[in-house]
């Protein structure tokens, strides 16, 4: 017997040892992940922590979710679409500011369609997202990462903001910071383009699925479909508004152009 529950506590300690390794190899996996240059602190806001650690700061699920065939699938295979809503028009001599990581590959597109003399700015607030977007451009020619808020307007001015299915996962006072930043930081002749949901028509075949997703998944995209985008700038009469939607009205891309 007692030979027993020296074995059994034996056992029990080899068993935590194993897992303390385990976890503190972990920890060091994530750490060099996102050991990267920029050292700026930001602070996660709580809305994101509590709504979206799952999508966007487990370490776990940013790789299982950042898959074309993913997004494409939460997007009702309009993912390449709403993609080229925005690469259609841009200038490959453009500076772009994408104000926040995005799964799937977007980001490497754009990238690909900037010329030499083109240059890519992507922020986000979580330090995993943007390492996550590092590993997949590779290449950090005409492109550069920075950890920021995007409701702050301390930051460079570019021709080109693409701001892509953010707008929805923010409280509305967020929004109305975000826009108004990003507005704040577009050149003169410049534009912000915002690709995101949209006032769905009555008849809609999913409005059942996304009364769900709006109601469980995404509890903050209802303040897109009451009200315009454009409301929410302080600024709007600086610029020339445009609204295209697709889908039924399921997603939209509105277009600030600044006026010269």
């Amino acid at each position: 017997m007692l030979q027993m529950l020296k074995f059994h506590e034996s056992f029990k300690n080899t068993c935590h040892q194993v897992i303390r390794s385990y976890v503190d190899k972990r920890k060091t996996s994530i750490r060099k992940i996102l050991n990267y240059k920029n050292k700026v602190k930001v602070t996660l806001p709580d809305y994101l922590v509590k709504t979206y650690y799952w999508a966007y700061l487990s370490p776990q699920n940013v790789r299982l979710l950042d898959h074309h065939f993913v997004v494409n699938t939460i997007l009702f295979g309009y993912y390449r679409k709403l993609q080229n809503w925005f690469l259609d028009d841009l200038d490959p001599d453009a500076s772009v500011l994408q104000p926040a990581a995005v799964y799937g590959d977007l980001s490497q597109r754009t990238h690909q369609a900037l010329s030499d003399k083109g240059f890519l700015h992507v922020e986000d607030i979580s330090r995993i997202q943007l390492a996550n977007t590092r590993r997949k451009l590779k290449k950090p020619k005409n492109v550069a990462y920075k950890v920021a808020d995007a409701s702050d307007p301390d930051g460079c001015i570019v021709d080109v903001v693409n701001c892509f299915f953010l707008l929805h996962e923010v409280p509305d006072d967020y929004k109305e910071r975000i826009i108004n930043s990003l507005l704040d930081r577009v050149a003169p002749n410049g534009k912000a383009v915002f690709v995101d949901y949209h006032q769905y028509a009555m008849w809609h075949p999913l409005r059942p699925i996304m009364s769900f997703v709006y109601k469980y998944l995404e509890p903050y995209a209802r303040g897109l479909l009451n009200k315009p985008i454009k409301d929410f700038a302080e600024k709007r009469d600086d610029f020339v508004w445009d609204t295209e939607t697709c889908f039924m009205g399921l997603y939209q891309k509105t277009t600030a152009q600044r006026k010269s």
